[in-house]
């Protein structure tokens, strides 16, 4: 069933609890695909290791000075987060 929500002044969307309570998680995937939204949990189980020296950036000079963070390290803190 479609749930419509709203987003908050800084861009931010509230997943209804019940969703949340089914999938067991607090962490998304969201991924634009055309004009849709895809929302999925995150299985950390399910991620291959990243290969060395794999770089992720994501907002690189607001986040590490432009240099990126590795993709291992991104993994060590969702796994770390993820309890």
């Amino acid at each position: 069933m479609p749930t419509v929500v709203k987003t908050t002044s800084k861009g931010q969307i509230t997943l209804p609890i019940k969703w949340r309570r089914k999938f067991k998680t607090n962490q998304f995937i969201l991924e634009c695909q055309g004009n849709s939204l895809t929302i999925q949990p995150l299985d950390l189980t399910k991620i291959p290791k990243p290969r060395k020296n794999e770089q992720v950036i994501f907002d690189a000079i607001r986040d590490n000075k432009g240099k990126g963070i590795p993709a291992r390290e991104i993994l060590k803190i969702l796994q770390k987060l993820n309890g």
